[in-house]
């Protein structure tokens, strides 16, 4: 047998001591006793007693002198005999392990959801229990309580488990997650052909696997699709944050380096693999996600819990060989094909295990053309407000980044995949990564899958000892994550401000009683978040109006030639508010070039002569119409607001046109702008029309502020966005056509120009 067992010391039996047999020379006469006489005859024991001190001496002497070669040739004698031995096993001579040992001898379900229970059953845990086509299976430990039970989920206990017969046991931990192993043999001996393996405190979204995973890759309920994949184009670059794919780039999960914590920056651009080999599936929790202790306890603030929300509408995403992801035990979906790579090891802290589980796992895999993809939230987890001590997670931060190095540059030359699994645990122990315990676990893991008839899959050649295809710009497919807001971030700021930080706290100050109005004329879906982050971070709030109202991104909806009748229900709504200022999504504002601006007084376009213009009312019907209106309103506005507007306009038979882009009103005029709205009631009158109509009615165009006056301005739109049409010197840029992410991506770089910490968002 392979795992021998180190053979424990036999109590001592009383032995009892024969006594001698009196001979008749008993009391024959005594020898002489002088010292000479004794020294003769025992001379061969003076001698060894001296040589033993003199050894002894010796010893001492080296330790404590310094005679390090000497020392060192002892210490490598004992070292030797402390070298791990490799495992022998007779792969063709295991005994299988029948189902019968077991409470459930002739149970069979082909997909199993296998947890770690230590308390009674949560509420997760029940809504676990009545997925469709899903068998739970619980695996108690030593602090799971006795009685513990609950309806629909086979339960396994200590005493349970210890009756199935597998090698592995005699080397779990009995309070630990870990004897989740003991599961995973437990459902493929009971037919299992996918396991999802999570915790007692995950809640999968919409009750339904099989809505978020890949559960079926061959057969009529595959998916037959092309997912998209990280670029191998760069080979240093073996890990990733998949956070930041999925719309968080300042969370990073447990697992990632702390070195590559900082890499906060997207894909510029990702490529595509074929569907049906991903084996491992892992999925991303909303709520409390994957992270680690020093993201938990650096990342808050008092005894909130956390709820993180991810992208659902990102796509899943694959990695190639020579990059990993972290991959833990509380949210993946296992096939078949990867079953060997569900073993959790033993000799390492506890939060180290399933993540080391998941780097050496993916190193495998690729032996066998397997890769592993990450999915959108699969799963909500709820945070109880208590973290594991940062000791638990010790064989991470000293490893890891290591352990990534060395699995990808490790090669083996064996002929079969359980060769392959257990030479490389030998190996790992061998640098230190776990211990030799592990090795004989590897080993008596693969035995036991062996024997409850799992058939290990085939190898196919290694890709990372192929050339590389060159990746041509039509393999390059885009997708930008969206920026989704990171509430976690209750951490205070320490050191120096920067200069760029010292601009940004200046922007703030000025504009962080200003609620921003932005009207979108194009598609939300990908653009409304992009916006909240760019202005966000320097107006009170940005509300956005579009044609198509949005719930999800809070997007009201709203017709551009009557913009202005929505913002009464915005002014209500900030009443503490100091300004307004009014924006579509085809103009550009440099906010930093408008400090200079008075927030009491009106902005608008009116010195910018393509912005603001004035026409003839009999030029169309459409002008003679709005000309009509405006007359009308003239005449019943109050003295102050008429006497104001006539001195602005030339003369009755011509008509103000303001394509109103950006403006600004001061809280100080929002009580007169309700007015004139007023007066309009429910006339048709155009927003174009009617902004510089309350305008020249509400003060003097002498007394508008003249920031917008220097702004970029050209009628009409070029093909593409291009650099030589923005400026960063000017209060505004217009026009600009932002309607997907990766304007978007272009825009910010131009920008950041003007505001260079613009650069850490993209």
């Amino acid at each position: 047998m392979l795992v021998q067992e180190r053979s424990t010391p036999k109590s001592p039996k009383t032995q009892i001591r024969t006594l001698p047999t009196l001979h008749s020379h008993r009391f024959s006469e005594s020898k002489s006793l002088d010292f000479s006489t004794w020294l003769s005859e025992n001379m061969y024991k003076v001698v060894t007693v001296l040589l033993l001190i003199v050894s002894v001496a010796v010893l001492f002497f080296l330790r404590n002198v310094g005679d390090s070669a000497a020392l060192l040739c002892f210490q490598s004698k004992t070292a030797a005999l402390e070298k791990i031995q490799f495992p022998k096993v007779d792969w063709n001579s295991i005994a299988s392990i029948p189902a019968s040992s077991s409470l459930y001898p002739e149970f069979r379900s082909e997909q199993w959801i296998v947890v770690s229970v230590s308390t009674y059953p949560s509420d997760s845990l029940r809504k676990l229990v009545k997925m469709k086509g899903w068998q739970v299976l619980a695996i108690g430990n030593s602090l799971t309580p006795s009685d513990w039970a609950l309806k629909g989920a086979i339960f396994l206990s200590l005493e349970e488990q210890s009756k199935l017969g597998f090698r592995v046991i005699e080397f779990l931990p009995y309070d630990s997650f870990v004897r989740k192993t003991v599961g995973y043999l437990f459902a493929i001996q009971h037919g299992a052909k996918k396991i999802f393996d999570v915790d007692d405190r995950g809640e999968v979204i919409d009750g339904d696997l099989g809505k978020h995973f890949d559960v079926e890759l061959v057969g009529e309920g595959a998916r037959q699709e092309i997912i998209l994949q990280y670029s191998h184009e760069n080979p240093n670059r073996t890990v990733v944050n998949p956070y930041i794919h999925f719309g968080q780039r300042s969370v990073w999960p447990r697992g990632l380096p702390l070195e590559n914590v900082g890499e906060i920056a997207h894909e510029e651009f990702y490529t595509e693999v074929f569907g049906g080999k991903q084996f491992i599936q892992q999925g991303i929790s909303n709520g409390l996600p994957d992270v680690d202790s020093v993201f938990y306890f650096t990342r808050k603030s008092g005894l909130e819990a956390f709820d993180i929300r991810f992208d659902e509408r990102a796509p899943k995403v694959a990695l190639p060989q020579g990059m990993m992801v972290p991959i833990n035990s509380f949210n993946t979906l296992y096939h078949t094909s990867a079953f060997w790579a569900l073993m959790l090891p033993v000799s390492i802290s506890t939060m180290a295990s399933d993540i080391l589980r998941g780097y050496w796992g993916q190193r495998l895999l690729w032996e066998i053309g397997g890769y592993v993809v990450v999915y959108p939230p699969t799963v909500h987890r709820y945070d109880r407000i208590e973290a594991y001590p940062f000791s638990e997670e010790r064989d991470l931060h000293v490893n890891v980044g290591r352990l990534v190095n060395f699995l990808n540059s490790w090669r083996s030359g064996k002929h079969r995949l359980f060769e392959k699994i257990l030479e490389l645990s030998f190996v790992m122990a061998e640098e230190g990564f776990w211990t030799e315990k592990d090795v004989k676990f590897t080993a008596a893991w693969l035995q036991d899958l062996i024997a409850v008839g799992y058939q290990q899959p085939r190898l196919m050649s290694l890709e990372l000892d192929r050339p590389r295809a060159t990746i041509g710009h039509g393999d390059r497919k885009e997708f930008v994550p969206q920026k989704l807001p990171s509430i976690h971030l209750g951490v205070e700021e320490t050191g120096t401000v920067s200069y760029e930080i010292g601009n940004l706290i200046r922007w703030r100050k000025y504009f962080g009683n200003v609620v921003l109005i932005m009207f979108c004329n194009g598609p939300v879906e990908r653009t409304a978040l992009e916006w909240r982050l760019l202005y966000g971070r320097i107006f009170k709030t940005v509300i956005i109006l579009s044609e198509t109202k949005n719930l999800d991104l809070v997007v009201e909806e709203g017709r551009l030639d009557h913009a202005y009748k929505y913002l009464p229900k915005i002014f209500d709504t900030y009443s503490g508010a100091e300004g307004f200022l009014f924006l579509q999504d085809n103009t550009i504002l440099n906010y930093w070039n408008l400090l200079q601006a008075d927030k009491s007084k009106l902005w608008i376009t009116n010195k910018v002569p393509k912005s603001w213009t004035t026409v003839s009312v009999e030029s169309s019907d459409w002008f003679t119409k709005q000309s009509n209106m405006v007359k009308k309103i003239v005449s019943m506005m109050p003295v102050h607001f008429q006497v104001s507007h006539k001195q602005s306009v030339a003369n009755e038979q011509s008509l103000t046109i303001c394509n109103s882009e950006v403006f600004y009103v001061p809280r100080r005029f929002v009580a007169d702008f309700l007015d004139l709205l007023g007066l309009v009631g429910d006339l048709e009158i155009h927003h174009k029309v009617a902004i510089p109509l309350f305008f020249t009615a509400m003060d003097s165009v002498q007394n508008f502020d003249p920031v917008l006056n220097t702004m970029s301005y050209r009628e009409k739109a070029p093909a593409t966005n291009s650099s030589t049409i923005y400026s960063v010197h000017v209060p505004a840029v217009h026009p600009w056509n932002v309607s997907s992410e990766q304007d978007f991506i272009k825009l910010v770089r131009i920008m950041a120009e003007g505001d260079p910490l613009l650069a850490e968002l993209v």
